[in-house]
């Protein structure tokens, strides 16, 4: 059964107890509507095993994205909640009803790929009224829900062009409209910002969103893209090797990683083994450590109340425009990943460099413990 993380609250100390926070979490969850239910689900490929004993609820209403690496199992998942693929053990049920062997258009659901799905041949208000004309809804009526479909994704302006005619971002959007004109229960989404490139994927990201919140539907996103989650989502499921590793929102997840694969896989971190956080933290557990919560002091400069200092020496800088990481090897053969914000003037020189000797410094409690780790050798950094 995979153990649901509490929701965190904005503006929470990093300090604050993660008793409370499920306390707060489990209350919600005895009060909302579930979309989806999966129930024990389990899927065998002859003697694959891709999905492992999976149970979670998705709220309705929700916009939940499930996020893994290639193969975790995520992408199989929702093509069993859609009906494409059958599941070897367990339930799945659509606010309450059960669905399981249901066929995919006995399911009050509706899929976004990544390539669109288009038809070449029609034209834009032909595409999104397809779902109608195949349920024989009048045409009348298709053409008012087909001007209310483009004017939700701001692209009325478009229903007599071919999808040829329009941007990535444009189809993206008329085949999210075609989706949502059905009016499913719930959206599944897969991987659908993927082929577009960086500007526009961001973009399209704040849209999806928008969208989302104005139509109120429960939403089932799949990324393998870690900012791509935490950007979009109200919750997050971290799966890896056909199970979760954790379920939260998108902060709960990032700032409290209750096992060592998330802390390294959503986002970069420092992973402290239990023998380093006992030397620095007092703490025989393994520990998180963000790369932002890390800071570069002067070398003379005196320690502060609450903070833990580390000498160290910098192995290599990396420019990324808003910021610039620092990778700094420590005396004892550790390796530390510093981020730190280009808030100076453009023209003004980088304070350090390559070779020169650092401090290393944090607050104890912006390392954050990992339950259940096994005492490990040494440091490293994902």
């Amino acid at each position: 059964m995979t153990q649901e993380n509490p929701l965190a609250p904005t503006g929470l100390d990093l300090g604050e107890s993660r008793g409370r926070l499920h306390e707060e979490h489990t209350s919600m969850l005895k009060t909302a509507d579930v979309a989806v239910s999966l129930q024990g689900l389990a899927k065998h490929f002859g003697d694959m095993t891709a999905v492992k004993d999976l149970d979670m609820d998705i709220r309705a209403g929700e916009f939940f994205s499930m996020l893994g690496p290639s193969g975790s199992g995520k992408t199989t998942v929702l093509r069993m909640i859609a009906g494409f693929e059958e599941p070897s053990a367990g339930k799945i049920l659509l606010h309450g009803t059960d669905v399981t062997r249901s066929a995919p258009f006995d399911r009050e659901v509706n899929t976004v790929f990544q390539d669109y799905a288009l038809f070449p041949h029609m034209s834009i208000a032909e595409n999104v009224a397809y779902g109608l004309a195949v349920r024989k809804i009048d045409k009348a009526t298709r053409k008012k829900l087909v001007g209310e479909a483009l004017e939700q994704v701001r692209l009325s302006h478009v229903a007599d062009r071919r999808p040829s005619q329009l941007s990535g971002g444009q189809r993206q959007r008329i085949a999210l409209a075609r989706a949502l004109i059905l009016r499913p229960k719930v959206l599944l989404l897969d991987e659908p910002l993927g082929a577009l490139d960086k500007q526009l994927r961001e973009q399209m990201q704040i849209e999806l969103k928008q969208i989302q919140r104005e139509v109120g539907i429960t939403f089932i996103f799949v990324t393998h893209d870690q900012e791509e989650a935490l950007t979009l989502s109200d919750r997050v499921a971290v799966f890896n090797d056909g199970k979760i590793e954790q379920v939260g929102a998108p902060r709960e997840v990032y700032e409290f990683p209750e096992t060592e694969f998330v802390a390294s896989f959503l986002g970069v971190t420092n992973l402290l083994s239990a023998e380093v956080s006992q030397q620095l933290l007092g703490d025989a557990r393994a520990h998180s450590l963000r790369p932002e919560r890390v800071h570069l002091a002067d070398p003379t400069s005196p320690a502060e109340i609450g903070s833990v200092d580390v000498a160290g020496t910098i192995a290599e800088t990396v420019y990324a425009g808003a910021h610039t990481r620092y990778l700094v090897d420590t005396a004892a053969g550790m390796r530390f990943i510093v981020e730190k914000q280009n808030s100076h003037t453009p023209r003004t020189e980088p304070s350090v460099a390559r070779g020169d000797s650092v401090r290393l410094r944090f607050q104890r409690d912006h390392a954050t413990a990992i339950p259940g780790t096994a005492p490990a050798q040494n440091l490293s950094a994902a």
